[in-house]
């Protein structure tokens, strides 16, 4: 019975970790733009 390197198993998380963060900062961004064009368009209806 061979044991595989511990080290193989460290790796795969952290590259789960920066996809799940990938996902994060582009949904924050995605949330953040949309937000600001809501608020530019209620600002110019006020006007």
């Amino acid at each position: 019975m061979e044991q595989k390197p511990a080290n193989s198993q460290k790796k795969k998380p952290a590259k789960t970790r920066e996809e799940r963060l990938r996902a994060a900062l582009r949904a924050n961004l995605k949330r953040r733009k949309s937000q600001a064009r809501a608020r530019q368009d209620a600002g110019s209806k006020e006007s």
